[in-house]
């Protein structure tokens, strides 16, 4: 399980789980756009219930600039998780340079309703380009 994801954190019992992938098919790098697809997989180790309430993502591109993106859920739902049981879902995250970063936070609700920020690891956003470069 392990092995297809690259980044890991755990965060109270829930850990966050992240794939990136370059889309070759959806990118034009001659008109500065790169697109890629992330894979997220949160699992529950802990012995309560949690609810994932929200998304706070930081994403940097090659040139520095830093965006901040918060919202409601992922993909449109707020998965519930018993402990033991996982979701994963798939989006993606469009940039103007060959390369950027990405990390967060996700917003959970334990069962007894304490709340805590569950951390996405950081990752990198690296095109074939951006890695023909790279020391």
């Amino acid at each position: 399980m392990g092995k297809l994801f690259a980044h890991a954190e755990t965060t109270q019992g829930v850990t966050v789980r992240v794939q990136p992938h370059y889309s070759e098919d959806d990118s034009d790098p001659a008109d500065n756009h790169g697109l890629w697809h992330y894979h997220i997989r949160i699992e529950n180790a802990g012995k309560q219930t949690v609810q994932l309430i929200d998304r706070h993502w930081i994403i940097t591109d090659a040139r520095g600039k830093r965006e901040e993106i918060r919202g409601e859920g992922v993909v449109g739902v707020q998965p519930i998780l018993e402990p033991g049981q996982s979701y994963d879902y798939v989006s993606a995250c469009p940039l103007e340079t060959a390369s950027g970063t990405m990390q967060g936070s996700f917003g959970m609700v334990l069962a007894d309703g304490r709340r805590f920020a569950a951390a996405i690891p950081a990752f990198d956003l690296l095109s074939p380009a951006s890695r023909r470069f790279a020391n």
